[in-house]
C-alpha cells in the first residue's frame, strides 16, 4: 500500500508516524525532546493532539526545517514560506508574579497518561479577570495553550529546565 499521508504543519504527529513509523528516529534527531514519543502513554495521548507546527514549538527547532526534513525523507517536495509559531522569550506587560492567583504543576498527571486539559479549562474560567494561571509540564503543552488562547485569555511560557515549561493564562 502507497503512504498518502501529506506532511504538512497541520498534521498530527500520531497520524504521521502511523503512517510513516520510521520518522520517529528522524524526530529524535532532530531535537532529542522528541524521545519522549517512545513513551507509549505520551504517543498515544499528547501525540493525539500535537500537530507539526505545535511540535517545532514544543521542540524548539524551525517549522520549516522539521516540516522539509520530514517530507524529504518520504519523498514529498520541500514546502515554502512556511509561517512560523509565535516564540516564547520575554515576558509581556501583563505578566507579574505576585499576580499567580493558582499553580497547577502537571507532570504527574502527564506522567501517569493523563491530560491536564479538562482541570486547566475549569481553573482558568474560574478565575478572577487580572489573575493568573501557572501550569507547569515538562514540555511545551501547546495544543493546551491554543485551546484557551481559542477561549480568550493571554498566555506566555518559559522553560525553567530541559523539563520544566511554565505557561501562564491571564485573563483581562
Amino acid at each position: 500500500m502507497e503512504n498518502r499521508l501529506i506532511i504538512t504543519p497541520e498534521t498530527k504527529v500520531f497520524d504521521l508516524l502511523k503512517e510513516y513509523p520510521q520518522l520517529e528516529d528522524v524526530l529524535i534527531e532532530i531535537t532529542p525532546v522528541f524521545r519522549k514519543l517512545k513513551n507509549p502513554v505520551l504517543r498515544k495521548t499528547i501525540a493525539r493532539v500535537t500537530n507539526l507546527r505545535q511540535a517545532a514549538a514544543v521542540g524548539n527547532v524551525l517549522l520549516e526545517q522539521i516540516i522539509n526534513r520530514l517530507r524529504k525523507e518520504v519523498g514529498q517536495d520541500k514546502m515554502e514560506n512556511i509561517k512560523e509559531e509565535k516564540k516564547y522569550n520575554d515576558s509581556p506587560a501583563w505578566f507579574d508574579s505576585s499576580k499567580v492567583a493558582e499553580s497547577l504543576d502537571a507532570r504527574p498527571i502527564i506522567n501517569s497518561g493523563g491530560h491536564p486539559l479538562d482541570t486547566v479549562i475549569k481553573a482558568v474560567k474560574g478565575m478572577h479577570k487580572g489573575n493568573i494561571f501557572e501550569l507547569i509540564t515538562p514540555f511545551l503543552p501547546m495544543p493546551l495553550i491554543d485551546k484557551v488562547e481559542q477561549m480568550g485569555f493571554e498566555s506566555w511560557s518559559t522553560q525553567t529546565s530541559s523539563d520544566v515549561f511554565k505557561t501562564y493564562f491571564f485573563s483581562r
